[in-house]
């Protein structure tokens, strides 16, 4: 997609060096926004490979409220074990935030989902996973951090904050991830798709990525795949990975990129 492409450009452009926490160093900018008419087909990475089913699987797992990192497994997901404990263990990650807010019960997500059927055009559609009472106890704290919804015209946006982004390994994930969330709860709600919006604070690629990706900006866009969603699951809890599929993924080779734990 262009718009990954301009991203990476502006970063490698108009990033200044900076140090981090992993002690890799990055190329950073602060403030970034992306946006994607999901009518325009699905915004899925082209000029370099997204594991599709990754980004399925997490996301499912999120909206189980899932914090162990053995479902992943089962399903030859393997994306956090880099963060987990020796038992599998995260924390009060995003899952438990989305769906047991500070261990109180509170379910965002439904609550969400049913403030938008009764309420559409309220400005409060907000789920957020930045608990600092909880952020002690999680193995990495929460990336993507604020979603909100908005609906105009019949039409469920999404707009996604995210606080610190991995241009390079993140990102795409990231995208994909609330692209497919959208589609998800637009479907529940009885809507059809808008927008997704994605806005990010501290946009970095880290040095040990900036050579190859700064090499793949050549690679033509290709057009983007379609999402299809099975139209008989209306309830965001009975979604499994055989009622979605993404159909006509073409994409240039994926890039290896190391991960910075």
């Amino acid at each position: 997609m262009q718009q990954y492409k301009d991203l990476i450009r502006h970063v490698l452009e108009h990033g200044v060096k900076t140090e981090d926490r992993t002690g890799t160093g990055t190329r950073s900018v602060f403030g970034y926004q992306m946006r994607f008419d999901l009518h325009a087909g699905f915004p899925m990475v082209t000029i370099k490979r997204t594991h599709w089913r990754s980004v399925l699987v997490e996301l499912l797992w999120f909206i189980r409220g899932g914090t162990n990192v053995k479902w992943l497994q089962d399903r030859g997901v393997t994306i956090w074990d880099e963060w987990a404990d020796e038992h599998g263990n995260l924390g009060p990650v995003y899952g438990a935030q989305w769906r047991n807010w500070d261990g109180t019960g509170l379910d965002q997500l439904a609550d969400v989902i049913r403030q938008i059927k009764q309420s559409p055009h309220s400005r409060r559609h907000i789920v957020t996973a930045w608990n600092p009472a909880d952020i002690p106890g999680m193995a990495l704290p929460p990336c993507h951090m604020m979603f909100q919804f908005h609906v105009q015209n019949g039409k469920l946006s999404c707009q996604l904050y995210q606080r610190s982004a991995d241009v390079g390994l993140g990102v795409p994930f990231n995208i994909a991830s609330y692209a497919l969330l959208t589609h998800l709860v637009a479907q529940v709600c009885g809507l059809d798709v808008g927008e997704f919006i994605w806005t990010g604070g501290d946009v970095h690629i880290y040095e040990d990525h900036v050579e190859k990706l700064a090499g793949i900006l050549d690679r033509p866009v290709i057009p983007p795949p379609t999402l299809w969603v099975n139209p008989d699951v209306m309830d965001i809890d009975a979604f499994t990975d055989e009622d979605v599929q993404l159909i006509g993924y073409e994409h240039h080779p994926g890039v290896k990129l190391a991960v910075s734990v």
